[in-house]
């Protein structure tokens, strides 16, 4: 398949590859047909597909592209101790991110209630001021 073919089955954008590509994430195939100079075009098979929709899923999961990069360096067979060290790690990181995001709403809701139940200068536009 070519490499829109290729962005559209694995739900992306054809810049989102060629993106992977730089970062290592995903190869990058010789063009069929000559060189770059005679319109080759690259061809991409099943496992270049498997492989994009598996760096979708882990992005989905919250792992970065460089914990994405050493998943997929990892035997499936072998590695079992360091992809759970990582998933663990990424559960910690998601946990503070999700007690800093509540933490913003209650100040937010908080604010919320002080605007509409005050005279005078807004509390929202006042804290964010300060």
């Amino acid at each position: 398949m070519t490499i829109g073919a290729l962005a559209r089955e694995g739900g992306v954008g054809v810049e989102t590859v060629r993106y992977y590509q730089r970062r290592g994430l995903l190869d990058t195939p010789d063009r069929s047909g000559g060189n770059a100079l005679s319109g080759g075009v690259r061809r991409y098979g099943p496992g270049d597909l498997r492989r994009l929709r598996f760096i979708r899923q882990a992005q989905a999961s919250g792992f970065t592209l460089e914990e994405i990069g050493e998943l997929l360096a990892l035997d499936a067979g072998h590695d079992r101790p360091r992809a759970q060290a990582l998933a663990t790690a990424r559960i910690k990181a998601l946990d503070a991110k999700i007690a800093e995001l509540q933490a913003a709403r209650t100040a937010l809701q908080k604010l919320a209630q002080d605007c509409a139940h005050s005279d005078g200068p807004c509390p929202i536009i006042s804290a964010f001021e300060a």
